[in-house]
């Protein structure tokens, strides 16, 4: 076992762990999940962890099963004198409870940052949090890693034959959106949306040019795809000539597969943060395992990651 390293899987995310190990050059390790009748479960290493650095990849998309997994993980692993416990977690989810927004609710980000300290983890390694502020609510190292590393390429290979334009979807993706603009040297155009609910787009307006362009729509997470398809037809009726988005997170839930391929986007590329429900001819998937297990290989041995850097 090269330098005392090994990796396990929560449920969620048994693929990706698998191929981040092979990447990494170790087996995955045997994790076994004892489920009782009542919804209850109980993992369990069948393996000795004394002494390793342990990373856990587990991906805490809904069900909240998934978070409590990882946690019961890193308890184990605590528990068996694992040396160090790192929590890789492709997808941080209730990442959207950054902040109270409204009177009487909870900060979800916090309470889920929280609730993995206590239970022992030494380091976390995600991408593309909803919110760049969730890594200070952490009082152990947050390795942030950015989508752009995975899209770059593609869009590299798009600006060749297209008349970019590089566009948000709302105002909160707008940063991101302009780091991406000012690698291309392009120009950057904006969603205004308004909400009267979660999940539920009342009004879109665009801000900037975008007729005679091909759209680049960037964002963090795609979820009911309401607001990205919506953004996609006003493009597109503001006269654009194509709309393609990246989005690092492919949660799609509810209507998203069915509204993404009746929508006016050319194509929509995603990372494997999150297993897809079902495939469509519309969803381009990128994998992340090459990364993550970079990121491992580096940290293990000390060296710099700013290289993955590339757009923040």
């Amino acid at each position: 076992m090269p330098n005392g390293v090994k990796i396990f899987a929560g449920r969620a995310s048994v693929d990706l762990a698998n191929r981040i190990a092979h990447s990494y050059g170790v087996e995955l390790g045997d994790v076994n999940v004892l489920s009782f009748s009542d919804g209850e479960f109980q993992p369990s290493f069948e393996e000795t962890v004394r002494g390793m650095d342990v990373f856990l990849v587990q991906s805490t998309m809904p069900p909240s099963d998934n978070l409590f997994e990882l946690l019961l993980m890193v308890d184990a692993a605590k528990r068996a004198s694992a040396r160090k416990i790192i929590a890789v977690m492709p997808y941080f989810g209730f990442a959207r409870q950054d902040r109270k927004d409204k009177p009487r609710v909870a900060i979800g980000a916090k309470l889920v940052a929280n609730m993995l300290m206590a239970a022992g983890v030494d380091r976390i390694i995600t991408m593309d949090l909803h919110a760049d502020q969730i890594q200070g609510f952490f009082e152990v190292p947050v390795d942030h890693l950015y989508g752009s590393t995975i899209f770059l390429p593609v869009m590299e290979e798009l600006s060749k034959t297209s008349n970019l334009v590089i566009a948000a979807p709302d105002a909160g993706g707008a940063k991101r959106a302009n780091s991406y603009a000012k690698v291309f040297n392009v120009g950057l155009a904006l969603c205004h949306k308004h909400r009267k609910k979660a999940n539920e787009v009342a009004e879109m307006t665009v801000i900037g040019d975008v007729e005679g362009k091909d759209v680049l729509l960037v964002d963090d997470m795609c979820d009911t795809a309401g607001t990205l398809t919506a953004a996609a037809t006003l493009f597109m009726q503001k006269g654009a000539k194509s709309v393609r988005a990246f989005c690092t997170h492919p949660i799609l839930s509810g209507p998203a597969y069915e509204r993404i391929e009746n929508s006016d986007l050319t194509a929509l590329y995603v990372t494997d943060t999150i297993p897809l429900k079902k495939s469509s001819p519309k969803i381009h998937v990128l994998p992340v395992d090459v990364l993550f297990a970079d990121v491992i290989k580096s940290l293990i041995n000390n060296q710099s990651i700013s290289k993955h850097f590339v757009i923040s």
